[in-house]
C-alpha cells in the first residue's frame, strides 16, 4: 500500500436522554473519528475511548497528530497500529486502516478475514440505572428487542429494578451489567432475585483489581469480565474466575486485537461477547464483523443517540442489528 496520510478530528453527538450507569451519568458523547487516505481511497474509523481510564477524544487527537508524520513516512500498517497503546486512537486507526485495505483490495473485510458472510445478529438493548419504574418503561419502549441489559449500581434497589423491568418484559434475554459496582457479598444477596427474574448474564459485578474475590464462587448465572478484560494479555488471569468476555475495540484497541482476542478465549475454554463504549454506527460496523464469532451481541449505541450517520446500522424487527459494507468495510 501507497504512503497513509492519517487525519482525526473529534465530534460531539447528543443523547436523546441522559445515560447513567455506576458513578457516571453523560448527557452527550465525544467521539474520535479517523480517516487514513491512500490517493483517491479513504478509510475510516470511529472511537470514544475508554472513559475509566481517562482515555479521551482530546487523548486521542493527540495521539494520531503524533502518528501522521510517521504514516506519510511510509510507515506500514503493521508498523502504525503497533505505534499505539491500546485503547480509542488505536481502535479508531485500526478499523479506518481495515476500511482502507478493503477499498485498495476492493473486498470486503469479512472476505479478507475468511469469514462468510455476515447475517444479522441479536444484540442486546442497554437499559441505564434509574427508579425500577423509569428503567421498566424505557424496557417498554423497547418493544422490538429481543435482549436487554440493565445496568445496576450496587444500591439496594437493583432488585427491584430487575423485577420492575422483567415483569413489563417477561419475554426477552435478560443480562444485568454493574459497571463494577458490588462486592462478592452483595453479589451473592442479588443473586436469589437474579435466579428468580431468570436473569442470563450478570457482566462485570466487582471492581478491577478485585477479581481473586470470586475464587470459589460458583455462580448459577454466568459471569462476565468487561473491565476486567482489556486485551488478550488479560486473558489467562481471568480465566476459572469468568465465563464470559465482553470484547470492545475501545479497549483492546481495534478489530485486529479483537480477533486475537476471540480466538485465545476459545483456546481457553472462555465464552465470547462483543461489546461497545458506545458510539455511532460506524462504531458498530467493525465490532459487528467481530460478532460474527460471539454468542452475545451488545452493539445498540447508535439508538442512544438523537441521530446516527447515514447509511446507519438496521435494527430490525426481531432485535437483530445489521451493518452493510457501505457503512464500513467495504470495497465501494
Amino acid at each position: 500500500m501507497q504512503n497513509i496520510v492519517v487525519r482525526a478530528n473529534a465530534e460531539r453527538w447528543a443523547f436523546k436522554q441522559p445515560f447513567r450507569i455506576t458513578g457516571y451519568e453523560w448527557t452527550d458523547s465525544d467521539l474520535l473519528v479517523v480517516e487514513a487516505r491512500a490517493g483517491a481511497l479513504v478509510g475510516r474509523g470511529e472511537a470514544l475511548g475508554v472513559y475509566y481510564h481517562d482515555d479521551t477524544v482530546q487523548r486521542g487527537l493527540r495521539q494520531i497528530e503524533e502518528l501522521a508524520e510517521q504514516a506519510e513516512r511510509g510507515s506500514s500498517v503493521e508498523e502504525l497500529a503497533a505505534a499505539l497503546p491500546a485503547g480509542g486512537a488505536r481502535n479508531a486507526l485500526d478499523c479506518a486502516l481495515w476500511d482502507l485495505r478493503a477499498k485498495v483490495e476492493r473486498r470486503p473485510v469479512w472476505q479478507i478475514l475468511g469469514f462468510d458472510a455476515p447475517k444479522p445478529v441479536r444484540t442486546t438493548f442497554t437499559v441505564g440505572a434509574d427508579e425500577p419504574a423509569r428503567m421498566a418503561q424505557t424496557a417498554r419502549t423497547y418493544s422490538k428487542a429481543s435482549a436487554l441489559k440493565l445496568k445496576l449500581t450496587g444500591a439496594g434497589d437493583d432488585a427491584e429494578r430487575v423485577r420492575a423491568v422483567r415483569a413489563v418484559r417477561p419475554d426477552v434475554w435478560l443480562g444485568v451489567d454493574a459497571n463494577q459496582g458490588f462486592t462478592r457479598d452483595s453479589l451473592e444477596r442479588l443473586i436469589p432475585a437474579l435466579q428468580a427474574c431468570n436473569v442470563s448474564l450478570v457482566e462485570q459485578p466487582l471492581p478491577i483489581g478485585h477479581e481473586a474475590d470470586l475464587e470459589g464462587f460458583s455462580s448459577p448465572i454466568p459471569i462476565a469480565a468487561d473491565e476486567s478484560a482489556q486485551d488478550s494479555s488479560d486473558l489467562e488471569k481471568i480465566a476459572g474466575r469468568f465465563d464470559v468476555v465482553n470484547v470492545k475495540l475501545d479497549k483492546c484497541g481495534g478489530l485486529t486485537e479483537g480477533m486475537r482476542m476471540v480466538q485465545k478465549m476459545r483456546r481457553l475454554g472462555l465464552r465470547s461477547m462483543v461489546g461497545c463504549m458506545g458510539g455511532t454506527s460506524l462504531s458498530m460496523a467493525p465490532a459487528f464483523v467481530l460478532g460474527q464469532l460471539c454468542e452475545i451481541v451488545d452493539l445498540d449505541g447508535p439508538i442512544l443517540f438523537a441521530r446516527d450517520r447515514e447509511p446507519a446500522a438496521d435494527y430490525d424487527d426481531e432485535g437483530r442489528v445489521f451493518c452493510s459494507e457501505a457503512l464500513w468495510g467495504g470495497p465501494a
